[in-house]
């Protein structure tokens, strides 16, 4: 199923059309989850391999086997991806389901039983620059052109997928409709991945041992998924990902931005982030530790001045 060119809309949405139909999408939207299921749900370029992997481990108690053998989409299939009903017929309990939906088509679903569902979410401004250097490698996106221009529809919400804003907000704010629910950002999971390994195994009821902690934290940290071929992406034929212009495992750092945007794009970002997300409720803490003592101590110092 190439279908490279082609987009589908769907509830006022844009997908691409290389594993998105019409049919999928509404199967995703009706699909009837059994109550031990993991769902884990991102924006795109928001973590989702990097939680793909960390529960794909703990379900296996650090063992690698699985993670170097089976590609992260036949272990974590997209709900919304043409294939995804034949993976699941032989899936294996509990089964590890992935999707970029937005609450307001998945919610429904999700609602009627007691699956464990899994939110990431990251700074936009390094959500805008992965998904934008993504587009350059993936024939299935529309070309990216600069990256300013990108950005007005990443703001806009008209890139596929819709808008981040929403897919935030929507999640964030659903905590009371979901059961069993646990979110987590990106930085939290770059800044102290230890302590975010624990509470994902307190989270999903699967303790692991010190030996097994340790081996998930290494098949899972980001150097090694940049060598998995079944992580990495790698496997995906040139005619579809172009792999001659990136890498998928592009620098999984948190701030990168900072070497691609301007100082009028992060200001405009700035602007919508404010107006979208003042009522969120979330404490957003993008930066690594030492960048914010840095700010901390350049505050301090120029109150002293």
């Amino acid at each position: 199923m190439a279908r490279l060119e082609d987009v589908e809309t769907f509830h006022n949405i844009s997908f691409p059309g290389h594993m998105h139909t019409q049919k999928s999408l509404s199967y995703a939207t009706s699909f009837q989850f059994q109550d031990s299921d993991i769902v884990i749900i991102t924006y795109p370029k928001s973590g989702t391999t990097w939680m793909q992997e960390m529960v794909s481990l703990v379900l296996n108690r650090g063992d690698p086997t699985l993670s170097t053998t089976t590609p992260n989409w036949a272990r974590a299939p997209w709900l919304e991806h043409y294939y995804c009903p034949q993976v699941l017929c032989t899936a294996r309990c509990p089964r590890v389901i992935t999707s970029h939906l937005p609450h307001q088509l998945l919610l429904p679903a999700l609602k009627a039983s007691k699956a464990k569902v899994i939110y990431v979410f990251r700074n936009p401004k390094d959500v805008a620059v992965s998904y934008y250097y993504f587009h350059k490698m993936a024939k299935f996106l529309p070309e990216p052109g600069l990256f300013d221009d990108f950005l007005d529809k990443f703001l806009e919400g008209t890139v596929h997928y819709g808008s981040w804003f929403d897919h935030v907000n929507g999640w964030t704010n659903s905590v009371e409709d979901i059961e069993n629910f646990f979110h987590i950002t990106y930085e939290e999971m770059w800044q102290d991945p230890r302590s975010s390994l624990q509470r994902l195994c307190a989270f999903l009821q699967r303790p692991l041992q010190e030996e097994e902690v340790a081996s998930t934290l290494k098949h899972c940290s980001f150097g090694f998924m940049k060598e998995n071929a079944m992580v990495n992406y790698t496997l995906v034929p040139q005619d579809i990902v172009d792999h001659s212009q990136g890498k998928f495992m592009r620098k999984g750092k948190i701030g990168d931005w900072k070497n691609t945007f301007s100082d009028v794009q992060s200001h405009r970002l700035d602007t919508v982030f404010k107006a979208q997300m003042q009522n969120s409720g979330l404490t957003f803490i993008w930066e690594s530790l030492e960048a914010q003592k840095r700010t901390l101590r350049a505050d301090t110092q120029t109150a002293a001045a």
